[in-house]
């Protein structure tokens, strides 16, 4: 039988180009598969194993002057992602998501011929559970020197690197489950977003917030002018939407008497795919009865430096993108207005100057958006990407904020911002608006102003303005995009590589 860890040899020409090659080491695979199950009586897709310990663990337990039976034995599963095959010995490297670890199994240590002819039958990509003491060659390599070799899963799948590779990005997204181990830094990236998420909650839950959970399916999306997916509800003949975002139903909560609630939860968007849009995306959405935005600036730097102080620990200076960023110094503050000005020369109620702007940045809408609607692309075109260490957007126009409390003092800017890093936006807080009547005028208003395909998206929810009129307390509430945070902790340049299983347009 030719087995594929032998074709190690130098040959005149490369086998990988051989029409029958794939072919050839898929029945390989399958041969192998039928001799352990036929001839060494082991079922090929393993069974339960207990006490295993992740190979990183393994390998913390050599201590240099262990001998004989004061080595540290230990019981391991991972990968195979090398074999080589020196008749009586077999070397093998096993990888899980915490590392890997090279294995020796020889026939004269190995207690069982079953075990050793396991270990001499692995393909790369097979998984294999290995018992034996931790030791190093005279190499230098710690090395568990195997007792016994059980197969936990024969894999029928070929290596990317036995013929095509796995580097093409799209390839990769598309197969997560290879890339992961393949790649060890995927898995180190998405064990980083379980962490930070995880201490997200925990950062919410010591200031006393509730986490709560808020339909998913709804009979009309709100809270953000997004356009929904819609579905339909076979039992009560009933059109829905997937939420695009908790905002009314956590307000609905502080109507309610819960003060302090947060939820971090997916949200669906139907609209662009790019390097920070997917269109389903994990958000966390913040409110505190008898707060401001200002009472959220403090919660989100805070929460943000002790994120990056926890990735960071000496600095708190993280690097994306080739520049480091810094969480640990006081973020930038600056307004909405004095950023436009600055980068444009002209104040942003120069609507005239604003649409020869547009024109100049060649916006071929400009002459039909609403003057404030325009001022917003401007502002997103010329200030956006300029932004680059952690900034606070303060104080934006009221109209483009239909569900905020204005400035007693301006009523055209309102209590809100937006935090910008890298020329990402992360999120946006405000200081929320509850008097019944003003929001109902804004409903209107945005309805009303809304050319023919957003108004598709946007809509009046009576029972929010019902909510409204019982009550809500003064608030301030937040929402920031997991995924982008977690691009900024971890220096991940797409948010395609933060998501396990991103969006991807099918194969055929």
């Amino acid at each position: 039988m030719t087995s594929e860890t032998n074709n190690q040899t130098e040959s005149p020409t490369d086998p990988t180009q051989d029409p029958g090659y794939e072919s050839q080491l898929l029945a390989d695979r399958l041969a192998k598969l039928e001799q352990m199950r036929d001839e060494l009586g082991v079922n090929p897709y393993g069974q339960r194993v207990d006490g295993l310990e992740p190979i990183a663990e393994a390998r913390a337990k050599y201590v240099e002057d262990a001998e004989g039976d004061d080595r540290a034995v230990v019981q391991i599963a991972g990968r195979v992602m090398l074999h080589r095959d020196n008749g009586k010995l077999q070397w093998l490297q096993l990888r899980d998501m915490t590392g890997d670890i090279q294995i020796a199994a020889s026939r004269k240590d190995v207690q069982t011929d079953t075990g050793f002819e396991i270990a001499r039958l692995a393909d790369l990509g097979d998984l294999l559970v290995v018992e034996g003491p931790v030791m190093k060659t005279r190499t230098g390599e710690i090395t568990v020197w195997a007792s016994d070799v059980n197969i936990a899963c024969k894999t029928l799948a070929l290596p990317p690197e036995k013929f095509k590779g796995l580097q093409d990005a799209e390839l990769r997204y598309r197969r997560r489950y290879v890339d992961m181990y393949v790649n060890p830094e995927v898995c180190a990236t998405l064990a980083a977003r379980s962490r930070l998420i995880s201490m997200m909650r925990s950062f919410m839950n010591e200031r006393g917030f509730l986490e709560v959970e808020t339909p998913i399916l709804q009979t009309q999306a709100g809270g953000a002018a997004a356009r929904p997916f819609l579905t339909h509800m076979n039992a009560l003949d009933l059109d829905l939407s997937l939420r695009i975002a908790p905002e009314l139903f956590l307000k609905r909560l502080l109507v309610g008497g819960m003060n302090r609630v947060y939820e971090i939860g997916r949200n669906f968007r139907n609209e662009g795919v790019d390097r920070s849009h997917n269109p389903e995306f994990t958000a966390i959405e913040v409110y505190e009865a008898f707060g401001n935005y200002l009472t959220m600036l403090e919660l989100t730097e805070s929460m943000l430096r002790h994120l990056a102080l926890a990735m960071a620990p000496d600095s708190g200076i993280i690097e994306f993108d080739g520049q480091p960023l810094n969480y640990a110094e006081p973020f930038r503050q600056v307004t909405y207005g004095d950023l436009f000005e600055e980068a444009n020369g002209f104040a942003m109620t120069d609507f005239d100057r604003v649409r020869q702007r547009a024109t100049e940045l060649g916006m071929t809408n400009a002459a039909t958006l609403d003057d404030w609607l325009l001022v917003n692309q401007v502002w997103e075109a010329t200030v956006e990407e300029q932004l680059i260490q952690p900034t606070f957007v303060m104080d934006y126009p009221s109209a483009i904020s239909p569900l905020t409390r204005p400035k007693p003092d301006n009523p055209a800017l309102c209590d809100r911002w937006e935090l910008m890093v890298h020329g990402m936006e992360l999120g946006t807080a405000y200081t929320e608006l509850n008097d019944p009547a003003v929001q109902e005028a804004k409903f209107r208003q945005q309805l009303k102003g809304a050319d023919q395909e957003e108004q598709t998206y946007r809509t009046f929810d009576e029972d929010f303005l019902n909510a409204l009129r019982v009550g809500m307390p003064p608030a301030g509430g937040l929402g920031l995009g997991v995924d982008r945070i977690i691009m900024l902790m971890t220096g991940s340049r797409t948010i395609r590589d933060v998501i396990p299983f991103p969006f991807m347009r099918p194969e055929t």
